[in-house]
């Protein structure tokens, strides 16, 4: 995409816009206003209001924005160009290296803040169990301060975002460790109110279908083995033994995995095991007593 000199606002957005969805892109026009945000510094609100305005861009301006949108059209992730995924009330720092959280994973984030707030103790433990960004834990640490919120990732290229993350928010109640969630927290042992994950769960051979998943995200927070299922049986088994008797476990899975999660979950085990579908109606997650 060529920048005009002094094009105006709505022009260029329109133009991004029709450009994104022609290639794809199913949040063309939010993309293309947040983008030009990023570049003005303003919300997307702020950027409806200029558009509304008639506002005209200067030529650095609207260089710097076709810059963005054709990183866009190349099919990297919208968070990936701005430096920020926003999860809950979260502004979380991500790029190449680290998950994006996803939008159905808050509603798995609910599902292990309500079963902390339940709890009687007045400092509850939870644990995320490979944390990526810190999107689940620290949403945990923020809506329920009274917690002592734990949490590992393996990865060596997230874990720089997810320190600056906990820098950011977790610095009061929650702890990070770079290490493996199969023995991590070994101190902790029977302890735990909740434990929480979401575990890499694309089978080996599968084919994610979004472009921007296929092309950028790290594959050790997708794939779960030959059948998904690898990670979901080491998060059981941590899970059984962090958790004391009475304990919450919450694992997100593919839409198509909520059957055979409770099948894995039933033979180790787990009581009360219970399935749960996001507010878009697909099956997202289980829950199980210890």
């Amino acid at each position: 995409m060529a920048a005009q000199a002094g094009v105006l606002l709505r022009d260029l957005v329109e133009h991004a816009a029709k450009r994104f969805e022609e290639a794809g892109i199913d949040s063309a026009m939010v993309d293309a206003e947040l983008l030009a945000g990023h570049v003005l510094k303003l919300s997307r609100g702020g950027v409806q209001s200029e558009i509304i305005r008639g506002a005209a861009l200067t030529d650095d301006q609207a260089q710097l924005i076709t810059e963005l949108y054709a990183r866009r059209l190349s099919r990297e992730p919208l968070q990936h160009i701005t430096g920020i995924a926003y999860f809950r009330n979260l502004e979380l720092e991500v790029g190449s290296g680290v998950f994006i959280p996803r939008p159905e994973t808050e509603f798995v984030a609910q599902l292990a803040i309500d079963a902390l707030r339940a709890v009687a103790s007045e400092k509850p433990i939870a644990i995320d169990l490979g944390t990526g960004s810190g999107a689940i834990a620290l949403a945990m640490a923020t809506e329920v301060p009274n917690a002592e919120i734990f949490a590992v990732e393996k990865s060596d290229d997230a874990i720089s975002f997810t320190k600056r993350n906990f820098e950011k928010y977790g610095s009061e109640n929650a702890t990070l460790i770079h290490g493996d969630l199969a023995d991590s927290f070994a101190q902790l042992d029977g302890e735990a109110a909740v434990v929480v994950s979401n575990p890499p769960y694309i089978p080996q051979d599968a084919v994610p279908r979004d472009i921007e998943v296929r092309l950028h995200d790290p594959d050790l927070a997708l794939y779960g083995g030959e059948d998904g299922m690898q990670v979901m049986h080491l998060v059981s088994a941590s899970a059984r033994r962090l958790l004391h008797a009475g304990g919450t476990l919450v694992v997100e899975h593919a839409d198509s995995q909520g059957q055979q999660v409770s099948q894995l979950l039933l033979a180790d085990g787990w009581r009360q095991v219970r399935a749960h579908k996001d507010l878009t109606g697909r099956d997202r997650a289980v829950t199980a007593i210890k």
